[in-house]
């Protein structure tokens, strides 16, 4: 099977400070299950419809090393004119294989490109760890973007997105979507099944009175010893790394290189606390935000000017819970300008890996950045509004 790869999208880029320590919660009763139910949808406001879009096929997840795959299948919502995504619902058909899933634009001349991926790859979609490989990204961050802008996202406790009624997602005539499924077999005790999972969306045609949201992703680096009662091969960093990349290939190793070049000058700072703050390109207005990380995640938190009298924090996730992912609405939107710093900072506990039973049968490891779920990541996501 031919892999392709891609890395995460940045859409802002920034230095990195060391922060302040922080002590993480005593439990592992967060981070115990992995369950998920559909609820019914809340109803159409005016001018909206419901679109249902999901595999064509039943899908089997095989990865070639490991418990993970990240599988991007193409699907054509039909799109004949220029429509707005207000809300989203993903509708996983086996929750017990579905780590996350991504819903990315595609731009209209962007879809030739998906079709040869999908083309190239043997079965249905193709192998897109990190990204959709569509575009060609942002050279200063090569291997840390994506030409596929984010529509929609799902993570365990994520349910129904309903946006504010003047802002949705904007998708031009044309344009299609990519259905990003991150597939980790820890949860079926490393057996294969199948999975046809799709989304249900809120649309409207809107009109001049819509406002287009776009989502930023804050990105730390993950540097996280085996813990002192721990031994192994894998315990050495670069054995670690060497791991990471024969499961996901080189490009992790550009993504992961990639991050201590933004966070930390290029060099890698061990330990469980990591942060990095980011640099705003434009202005806009923040109107929610969401932390991901992967099971070994204490905590997480965004802040806008961090250390300053006008500090004002984004999201404080202080005891971090894996089934509980969905995006916070602020209670009031906030107003980002150019230059504006904004900081995300990430607790991962290496001792979580003995108490929890989908990673107490595996070998310790010195955890980077990674795509499999035995990996780890500190994500901030910003939904937002130009102004």
């Amino acid at each position: 099977m031919k892999r392709v790869l891609a890395g995460l999208t940045v859409l802002v880029l920034a230095g990195c400070t060391a922060p302040q320590e922080q002590q993480p919660p005593s439990t592992a009763d967060a981070h115990s299950t992995h369950t998920f139910s559909v609820a019914p949808p809340k109803p159409l406001r005016a001018g909206e419809r419901f679109t249902e879009l999901k595999m064509e096929r039943a899908f089997t997840p095989q990865p070639d090393r490991g418990t993970d795959e990240y599988r991007c299948f193409l699907v054509d919502p039909g799109f004949t004119q220029r429509t707005f995504v207000t809300g989203s619902q993903f509708l996983p058909q086996n929750p017990a294989l579905v780590h996350h899933a991504i819903f990315f634009r595609v731009a209209p001349d962007d879809v030739a490109q998906a079709r040869d991926l999908d083309s190239e790859d043997d079965g249905d979609g193709w192998t897109c760890f990190g990204g959709t490989g569509i575009g060609r990204g942002d050279p200063r961050t090569r291997g840390l973007a994506s030409g596929a802008a984010w529509i929609a996202a799902w993570a365990p406790g994520g349910d129904e997105i309903v946006l504010a009624n003047d802002i949705g997602y904007e998708m031009p005539a044309g344009s299609q979507i990519v259905m990003q499924i991150h597939y980790n077999l820890l949860g079926a005790q490393g057996k294969a099944g199948t999975d046809q999972s799709g989304i249900r969306l809120r649309l409207n045609d809107g009109g001049s009175s819509m406002r287009p949201l776009q989502t930023t992703l804050l990105v730390a680096p993950v540097e996280l010893p085996c813990t002192a009662t721990e031994s192994g091969n894998l315990c050495n960093r670069d054995r670690a790394l060497i791991d990471v990349w024969s499961r996901f290939g080189n490009q992790s190793g550009t993504t992961i290189g990639g991050l201590l070049l933004l966070c930390s000058g290029g060099k890698p700072k061990p330990g469980p606390v990591q942060s990095c703050d980011h640099k705003a390109r434009e202005a806009g207005v923040i109107q929610a935000a969401a932390g991901h990380m992967h099971l070994l995640g204490r905590s997480i938190k965004v802040e806008l000017h961090p250390g300053t009298p006008e500090a004002k924090v984004l999201l404080d996730v202080p005891v971090y819970d894996f089934d509980d992912q969905g995006a916070r609405p602020l209670a009031e939107p906030v107003t980002v300008k150019a230059g504006d710093i904004v900081r995300v900072t990430c607790t991962h506990d290496a001792s979580l890996r003995q108490q929890l039973p989908a990673l107490r049968g595996l070998e310790p490891r010195y955890v980077v950045w990674g795509e499999g779920t035995s990996d780890e990541m500190c994500l901030g996501i910003l939904s937002w509004t130009r102004t």
